[in-house]
């Protein structure tokens, strides 16, 4: 699905140390409005998936909404195929998600009758109906396209202006993404920021996806995050700098990122047979690990592709964090990761080191409350590490669990500001509070 660009790796430490915010930045989302998960409408479980969330970004259909003749609006809350968004996005909003809905548009360009004038009364009527103070106000962002490749860029532009002066105009409270945009040129999967270039006014985000993909077809094997001679957070930084060069001040979000993981092996004979994928273990560890990095990059938002699968051995059809609505290793990893760290904020990187380990620093939005370490080894699992603590002491110390109701407390020793560890791909939180006087 995406392209492989190969690293350098005499940049790895630029490319995988969180970059140190700048003085006037302003501070880093709590993690309750920064962890999301991507879904897809009739499908999704609020009540399954509220503890690994807090933001859904949802595929919307939009041939779900016009069908035949695009020119004709939906007798709203329903689309014309007969699904109610008031009763999807409204069981969602009741259980305290919050929502970001994606036009599905990437595969209807030869659908419209008249693509700017119906993409344009499109959006305003939805904007008016579904988003904030609308008759169902239950969607919050619209994301202007998935991955529209098959779009050339003035195509892309034209619809993009027409959809987002329609939104401006039928609710100025919803707020716009793009689609998903890399730097430089426009390939299959993602528009070039070129293609936006002058439309700053009419969109608020910018939306980036990348996978840790080692190989490419016909095996798509994956790597762990921190890997630099992957694409990946290399990539994801470029869009970041590019933000703070042309559009400083709007948020990127990782719109996509994740691992496939099965239990079923590919047909030896099918067009998969070479396909490889992650194991459940690593793909809980590698979701958490990203989000921590994530947090250091100036990210607003990170959603994990996918919700669910259906445990199908072929690239992103195992990416679910639950199977058959199972939850896999990585729905405890990333709930215990969100119950720890939901009222706290990225602070600062005090280690990102690929041969001595990481150790991120978050603190409380409550005054008082300890501080949290997040430490973990990119590749190893017998590092002993000497931490400095300082004038701070350890109230506990829990392990990132791989099963539910797993045993999560670990033994640190040490003393006068002092902590030994032996560091462990999953990551470790460290509860610290000032040390007594």
């Amino acid at each position: 699905m995406l392209r492989f660009i190969p690293c350098l790796f005499a940049l790895a430490a630029a490319l995988h140390a969180a970059e140190p915010a700048k003085p006037d930045a302003k501070p880093a989302p709590l993690f309750r409005d920064f962890v999301g998960l991507c879904g897809h409408t009739v499908n999704f479980k609020p009540d399954l998936y509220y503890p690994v969330c807090r933001w859904v970004r949802d595929y919307h259909p939009v041939p779900w909404d016009l069908g035949d003749d695009t020119s004709k609006l939906p007798d709203w809350p329903f689309a014309k195929n007969k699904v109610s968004w008031e009763k999807i996005y409204g069981s969602w909003h009741a259980k305290g998600l919050r929502i970001s809905v994606c036009f599905q548009i990437d595969n209807m360009q030869k659908d419209w009758k008249n693509m700017t004038a119906d993409a344009h009364a499109y959006a305003k009527s939805f904007a008016e109906n579904f988003g904030p103070g609308g008759k169902w106000p239950y969607v919050e962002y619209v994301e202007l396209g998935n991955e529209p490749g098959l779009y050339d860029d003035p195509s892309y532009r034209t619809i993009f202006e027409a959809m987002a002066r329609g939104i401006r105009e039928g609710n100025p409270k919803m707020k716009i993404a793009t689609c998903n945009i890399e730097t430089g040129k426009s390939e299959r999967y993602w528009k070039g920021t070129d293609s936006i270039k002058g439309l700053e006014d009419l969109y608020d985000v910018l939306r980036v996806h990348r996978y840790a993909i080692a190989k490419q077809w016909p095996v798509w094997s994956r790597s762990y995050p921190e890997d630099p001679a992957v694409p990946y957070l290399s990539r994801i930084q470029e869009l970041v700098h590019w933000r703070d060069a042309n559009t400083p001040g709007k948020p990127v979000w990782v719109s996509e990122f994740g691992w496939d993981a099965a239990e079923k092996k590919p047909d030896p004979k099918g067009e998969w047979a070479r396909w490889e994928d992650s194991t459940d273990e690593d793909q809980a560890r590698w979701l958490v690990r990203s989000f921590l990095l994530f947090s250091g990059m100036n990210i607003d938002k990170a959603f994990v592709y996918f919700f669910n699968d259906s445990d199908e051995a072929r690239l992103h059809h195992a990416s679910g964090i639950t199977r058959n609505f199972e939850p896999k290793p990585a729905y405890h990893a990333i709930a215990w990761m969100l119950k720890s760290l939901e009222d706290y904020r990225y602070a600062r990187t005090i280690k990102a080191s690929l041969e001595e380990g990481y150790i991120y620093e978050f603190t409380p939005e409550k005054e008082g409350a300890p501080v949290i370490w997040a430490v973990w080894h990119p590749t190893k699992n017998d590092v002993t590490a000497s931490l400095d603590t300082k004038d701070m002491s350890l109230q506990k110390a829990e392990r990132m669990p791989l099963a539910k109701d797993a045993s999560t407390a670990i033994e640190v020793s040490g003393a006068e500001g002092k902590l030994s560890l032996t560091l462990s791909t999953d990551p470790t939180f460290l509860w610290l509070a000032p040390a007594p006087k």
